[in-house]
């Protein structure tokens, strides 16, 4: 299983908000390329880059800080936020993104994620961002009626690469994964699942480790920036 520390972009800064909300937010670096470099150091195998006012604007906002994370390292990075058309998947991708991400698109228009899908094969995913097993879209502010499972499904035959699953109210709370819910997740389709939200100790990946369905990786934001999980013993324990 994939460790995947997270660098959250807000005006150029990497930072960490609580449950996805843009007013609490907090700054952990303000060198999102050094704060990237000091993961890799650990021995980090990705990066997972978010665009946090990108996802609202619909469009990048943060282009400055992920390409000079881009021109510093040399691990595979995938991004999300604000990448809603083809022109910004195949930039992103001729930048040195690996993988992009689609997550209100995914809701919005499912034929852009196939599309794009077979043009790029596995360099798209979908990032499906979940409060009370419903999808929200347009960074966490709007709440639909789709379910996780079904929009999952939905995906099963257009050849996304993997499926990033984020519990909201997990996020940034430092409260542990929701693990029945990735697991079950996962166990519902072929997809790679990747784990995301309120992963915030050693015990949480042990237990997205341990949980029985076929994980791909987790992502881990704010216990490393706290020093709550330490990356390098955490990637030990993944890859023994």
């Amino acid at each position: 299983m994939i460790l995947y520390p997270a660098i959250d972009l807000k005006d150029g800064q990497a930072v960490r908000l609580l449950r996805g909300d843009m007013e609490k937010s907090t700054v952990f670096n303000d060198d999102p390329a050094a704060q990237a470099m000091e993961f890799i150091a650990a021995g980090c195998e990705w990066l997972h880059l978010v665009d946090l006012n990108g996802a609202f604007a619909g469009a990048p906002v943060n282009a400055a800080a992920v390409e000079a994370i881009l021109e510093r390292t040399r691990v595979p990075a995938q991004l999300g936020g604000g990448i809603r058309d083809m022109a910004t998947i195949e930039a992103w991708l001729d930048k040195g993104v690996q993988r992009v991400i689609l997550g209100t698109v995914a809701v919005e228009s499912p034929d852009l994620v196939r599309d794009a899908a077979k043009a790029f094969p596995g360099h798209v995913a979908v990032g499906i961002d979940a409060r009370n097993g419903r999808v929200a879209t347009k960074g966490w502010a709007e709440e639909t009626d789709v379910m996780v499972t079904d929009l999952a499904r939905s995906f099963e035959d257009a050849g996304v690469a993997a499926i990033i699953y984020t519990d909201i109210s997990r996020d940034g709370a430092m409260q542990g994964p929701n693990v029945q819910a990735t697991a079950d997740l996962a166990r519902a389709v072929e997809i790679p699942v990747i784990a995301s939200g309120g992963v915030s100790s050693l015990d949480d990946l042990i237990a997205l480790r341990d949980c029985g369905a076929p994980l791909n990786g987790a992502i881990s934001g704010r216990a490393l920036y706290d020093g709550a999980l330490d990356l390098t013993e955490a990637l030990a324990v993944l890859r023994g």
